[in-house]
């Protein structure tokens, strides 16, 4: 038997149980990419912490190492690469770089391969030993580095040398590359605790955006529109449209019945012959008399003005898509009334819809709506 007790009936169980599916996913789709990129700084968190090269680790390789010069890593294969215009670096400095898109195996317009061989990193240079020689970047002459955002490319300029190079790594390595290039140049400036004190800051903060749990949604928060193939939408449309067909049916004027009586009645008799003469008009009964209709010349009435909400749900607040002030502190009851993101109330910002429907407390910030589709319009009070 359909359960119709205290919400009316079963579809408002049904709506809710697909709301709860909908924002388990949610939810669950965020903390597996919130504990990824946790596992990720905490890995380079230790890695900073012990990593420390050694001379053994140099054995067997045709470099001639300084007295007090250890290696920190050996990677097989690289490729030595030259820039063909002249370029202007941005100084080395000590930031990690945040998350970022995977790389792509490609080689940047403008930049030709030399060489190719064996990257070497120690705790005075870089070095890369290839087919065709040695070539090698001191970090005490290192006056520029930059490393390419799209391409797993890393260049270099150094003060003994002209032309700006660098080396082009496989996709897969170059963030290992580029996290232990920064640490073998921190030590070479002896700044090793500024990167470790640059990882914990970032632990710290990103331990704040962790997701929580949904809340649940409960068949009384169902709406009439949730019932309506398509939702808000459908309803939305359909409203309009019971609104402009009124309106173009009272915009048309209807014919006038008696024009075409008064025109032949107004035609004048033809010249040259002498109007007969009839006995004046007499008057039909009160009784029997019968008004033609008559055209209202005057304007109409305006009608009143509807609520103003340019595609925004029927809501107590009146909050609307048309323009206003910004929403930072929105009513209580809002949830009611549109459909919130998970964690609406951890939302630091202004109130926004996502592009997927959804409304969000977190306009004006760079990740507002970064798991609903970006920010489609801005909710005014």
């Amino acid at each position: 038997m359909a359960r119709t007790e205290s919400t009316g009936s079963t579809w408002r169980y049904r709506w809710a149980h697909r709301q709860n599916e909908r924002l388990r996913r949610e939810f669950r789709g965020a903390e597996q990419a919130w504990r990824r990129r946790d596992d990720e700084l905490r890995r380079l968190r230790t890695l900073a912490e012990e990593f420390h090269g050694s001379t053994a680790a140099g054995a067997g390789l045709p470099l001639e190492l300084a007295p007090d010069e250890v290696v920190f890593w050996v990677l097989p294969a690289a490729q030595l690469v030259e820039v063909r215009h002249t370029a202007v670096l941005p100084a080395p400095d000590l930031t990690i770089a945040p998350e970022t898109a995977p790389l792509r195996a490609r080689r940047p317009d403008g930049v030709r391969v030399a060489d190719a061989g064996m990257a070497v990193i120690t705790n005075r240079r870089l070095v890369l030993l290839g087919g065709r020689g040695r070539r090698d970047w001191a970090y005490g002459k290192m006056t520029g580095l930059a490393h390419d955002p799209h391409a797993p490319v890393t260049l270099m300029q150094v003060l003994d040398r002209r032309r700006t190079s660098g080396l082009m790594l496989p996709a897969d390595v170059a963030a290992d590359f580029r996290f232990k290039l920064a640490l073998a140049f921190a030590d070479a400036i002896e700044q090793r605790g500024a990167v470790l004190d640059q990882l914990d800051e970032a632990i710290a903060e990103h331990a704040q955006l962790k997701p929580f749990p949904p809340t649940v949604a409960t068949p009384g928060q169902a709406r009439p529109f949730a019932f309506v193939p398509g939702g808000r939408r459908t309803v939305a449309v359909a409203a309009g449209i019971a609104l402009l067909v009124p309106a173009a049916l009272l915009d048309t004027d209807p014919a006038d019945p008696t024009g075409s009586e008064v025109a032949v009645a107004a035609t004048p008799a033809p010249s040259g012959t002498a109007a007969p003469k009839t006995a004046p008009p007499v008057a039909p009964p009160k009784a029997a008399r019968v008004s033609a209709p008559r055209r209202d010349t005057t304007s109409p009435s305006p009608t009143p003005a509807r609520e103003r909400r340019c595609g925004a749900p029927a809501n107590p607040m009146g909050y609307d898509f048309c323009g206003g002030n910004r929403i930072r502190k929105p009513a209580v009851g809002i949830c009611d009334w549109f459909d919130c993101v998970p964690e609406f109330w951890a939302g630091r910002g202004y109130l926004v819809q996502c592009r997927d429907g959804s409304v969000s407390l977190t306009g004006g910030r760079r990740d507002a709506c970064a798991e609903h589709d970006g920010v489609r319009r801005t909710v005014w009070s």
